[in-house]
């Protein structure tokens, strides 16, 4: 076979060429939550939501118990080809069609009458991806409180370890590492609290979402709503008010969250690329990436990856937000646009979560080389601090023109702030005052008390401040 040839092989085959093993987003590989959002974690959610609609008419009379058992035990996802469903639901637009009439199939035959009764295949696949949902971001809080746990730590450890801040890219005024590390676990928990809020309900609307079916099955009018909170119980989800097929709440409040974890790990990632290049050496990765190129490298592989799941997570919640449009009582396409968006978006933020736990787990931080970056620009980084001591002395401006002609010969001919001042005839009355004013590791503001204060917020939910 030539690079250009097109591979054949049997369609209900399974080939290696196929399968999505993870090969070009390595952010979630090997992670659990890669593993709970694979195509037959989906085969076995769509499963155990045909079998909880069994039992739930079960429960209700309208099948028979020994129905209900025979679909629940036939519904496991080891027994089915995925591969085969996936390339027969082309025919319909969906996998929900052809798994129905294999589990039908595999049933006895007095059970195989109850399977997805009353049910609609958008029923199954909405109330899947919720089962995924449910069972995924549980896996994902875990992460994200291992990393704030260890941002708790890292904040305390340093809450006077000063450093520049940094704002448009250049040094603005002294702050503190555990400051930055509080910011970052501030946003984490904020990341969190959203995640363990969200709720997932089942989905049961039938064809048009009047539950017009199920109801004539059972000849009991009126008994819809009762079948949809028995349904919701048997999988353990939400029950909810109205069948949702084109009312995408839940999935945009889904994206929504998964947006604030991937951008709230994304931020700590961008900061720790930022501060572990060369020519700043503030922190690193407690045992970085090699080069394929460079033996000397030690690239800063895990904040990368998280960087590259944040950049791609905003067009897949937008593609998802996009669903709230809908038209009519079941769209064409915009449904079935959610699917691979849906799961891309909880892989890349569970991989980047598991990421974010591990990077700060094993962060080095450099208190050294911050300090020694504090002083690069000779003290011009309290140039605040100084002009508020100078204008009490003598006007703000003329302390404001003193300062700035001051600073720009200091830069121009590599002097101290301090030496270039003592120069400064206006200040000769001032300048016992004014030297230990220049000492920028004294200009800490109040970032050890700000630190106290975002600290006393608990991990988890008990304390939310998102100001």
């Amino acid at each position: 076979m030539t690079s250009t040839d097109a591979p054949t092989w049997p369609a209900d085959g399974y080939p290696d060429a196929v399968a999505d093993v993870g090969l070009l987003s390595p952010v979630r590989v090997a992670s659990d939550v890669e593993a709970a959002t694979g195509d037959r974690a989906f085969l076995q959610a769509m499963l155990d939501a045909e079998a909880a609609l069994t039992r739930a008419q079960a429960t209700l009379g309208d099948a028979p118990a020994a129905a209900a058992d025979a679909v629940t035990a036939a519904a496991q996802a080891d027994r089915f080809d995925v591969r085969g469903i996936a390339v027969r639901a082309r025919k319909g637009g969906n996998p929900v069609i052809p798994l129905v009439a294999d589990l039908t199939a595999a049933l006895p035959a007095d059970a195989a009458p109850y399977v997805h009764r009353g049910a609609t295949s958008q029923d199954i696949m909405d109330t899947a991806t919720m089962l995924v949902a449910a069972r995924t971001l549980p896996l994902m809080a875990a992460d994200l409180r291992r990393t704030a746990d260890t941002l708790g730590r890292l904040a305390d450890e340093h809450r006077t370890t000063p450093m520049p801040g940094r704002t448009l890219t250049q040094h603005a005024v002294p702050t503190t590492f555990g400051l930055k590390a509080a910011g970052w676990r501030h946003l984490v928990l904020d990341a969190l609290d959203r995640l363990t809020s969200l709720t997932f309900p089942a989905q049961l609307g039938g064809a048009a979402g009047t539950l017009a079916a199920t109801e004539t099955l059972a000849g009991t009018p009126g008994s819809g709503p009762a079948l949809l909170a028995a349904y919701a119980r048997e999988l353990g989800l939400a029950e909810p008010v109205l069948p949702w097929h084109t009312l995408r709440t839940p999935v945009v409040d889904l994206s929504g969250a998964l947006g604030l974890v991937s951008g709230a790990v994304g931020k700590l990632a961008a900061d720790v690329l930022v501060l572990s290049r060369t020519e700043i050496g503030e922190l690193a990765e407690g045992s970085g990436g090699d080069s394929s190129a460079m033996p000397h490298k030690a690239n800063p592989v895990r904040a990368t990856l998280i960087t590259a799941a944040a950049r791609q997570v905003p067009a897949l919640a937008s593609a998802l937000s996009a669903s709230l449009t809908a038209e009519d009582e079941r769209p064409a396409g915009a449904w079935h646009a959610e699917w691979q968006a849906l799961r891309e978006l909880l892989r890349l933020a569970g991989g980047a979560s598991r990421d974010a736990a591990a990077l700060v787990d094993g962060l080095r931080v450099f208190g050294d080389r911050m300090l020694d970056n504090l002083h690069l620009t000779g003290g011009l980084i309290v140039s605040e601090r100084l002009a508020v001591e100078l204008g009490a002395l003598l006007g703000h401006q003329p302390a404001r023109e003193l300062l700035t002609r001051a600073a720009h010969r200091a830069a121009a001919q590599r002097q101290s702030l301090a030496a270039v001042l003592e120069e400064e005839p206006a200040l000769a009355e001032h300048l016992d005052h004014l030297r230990p004013l220049t000492e920028p590791a004294t200009y800490l503001g109040a970032a050890a008390a700000l630190v106290d204060r975002a600290l006393a917020r608990k991990t988890g939910s008990e304390h939310r401040n998102h100001a």
